[in-house]
């Protein structure tokens, strides 16, 4: 397949100069930490096209799903982002008389990250180059997770929901139940980069997947009374990691002894840093609805919307 070539500057950029051209502090950042070819490499043979046309460089796609992450925008609003600022030309490789990838384009290439299962190893490359960097600190690991709505509504009366596979999940006494999903994450303390993510349906317990967000190189585990097994802090401690898990009221004990609500209390002021992880994908990065069906799908937009969000803090936290 023929590929196009992109970003030759035209003679009114280099003109203007690269900072002149949409320069964005967070994307210029962003452009120069990641060692992007090692990305490139992981993406060789996906360029993609339409029939009869030449195929998109694979990097040119992966960084506008990114920007997507970035700024919660629709395949649609995609498309009509990448021809109307220069920030997002200037990131993902256009010239200014360029054309831009549809939205058909994107949304493929997306179908096909998860058909050949390369976004675990994306994922997987980014945490290379965060410990390589020396910004993933490994001092202990906050569990927490995060309800996310779905796209399609659910089922009512005769009427089957659109997703099979979304869920009712939440307390009533939060702010009731929500249709959807539920991204389960551990983030590593001190630096609030996110090393797991786990999406389940909504209702799935917080503590069924916990252990998959466990690495085993963390010194603490930080979680609240949902995560608390006597097995899994067991488990923790057999592996040399301090189990901080707060505890909860039983049947046996009604009531929690000061001791112990004295110590739920200094957990929660530690692990109260990972709410900062939710707050910037939902208000700032707008990860607020599953726009696809499916869980395959809305774990793919998670693991995008993790990928984009690590290289933003990545960003944040380098001087």
């Amino acid at each position: 397949m023929a590929v196009k070539r992109t970003g030759q500057m035209s003679f009114v950029e280099a003109f203007l100069g690269n900072k002149a051209v949409g320069s964005s502090g967070i994307l210029d950042r962003i452009e120069s930490l990641v060692k992007w070819y090692r990305f490139e490499k992981l993406l060789g043979g996906l360029n993609h096209g339409g029939p009869g046309h030449p195929g998109w460089p694979a990097l040119v796609l992966f960084k506008a799903l990114l920007l997507q992450s970035l700024y919660g925008l629709s395949d649609r609003e995609l498309e009509e982002a990448l021809a109307d600022r220069l920030s997002f030309r200037r990131f993902v490789g256009l010239a200014l008389d360029e054309t831009v990838p549809d939205h058909t384009v994107l949304n493929r290439f997306r179908n096909l990250l998860i058909e050949k299962g390369l976004l675990d190893r994306l994922f997987g490359e980014l945490d290379r180059q965060l410990e390589k960097a020396g910004v993933m600190l490994k001092r202990g690991a906050m569990l927490d997770a995060t309800l996310i709505e779905a796209a399609s509504a659910p089922s009512s009366g005769k009427r089957a929901s659109l997703d099979p596979d979304a869920a009712f999940g939440g307390a009533r006494k939060k702010g009731g139940f929500t249709f959807g999903y539920k991204a389960h994450v551990g983030v590593d303390e001190g630096s609030g980069l996110i090393r797991t993510v786990i999406t389940t349906p909504a209702n799935v317990n917080d503590t069924e997947p916990a252990d998959g967000l466990i690495v085993g190189d963390e010194k603490v585990v930080w979680a609240d009374a949902a995560y608390h097994t006597h097995a899994r802090q067991a488990r923790l401690k057999a592996r040399g990691i301090k189990a901080r898990l707060a505890r909860r009221p039983n049947k046996h004990h009604p009531e929690l002894p000061p001791r112990l609500k004295l110590y739920n209390r200094l957990i929660a002021r530690r692990r109260a840093a990972v709410e900062t992880t939710f707050a910037t994908l939902k208000n700032r990065m707008r990860l607020t609805r599953i726009r696809y069906v499916g869980l395959v799908k809305a774990t793919a937009q998670i693991m995008l919307a993790t990928i984009a969000f690590n290289m933003r803090r990545w960003a944040a936290i380098t001087p």
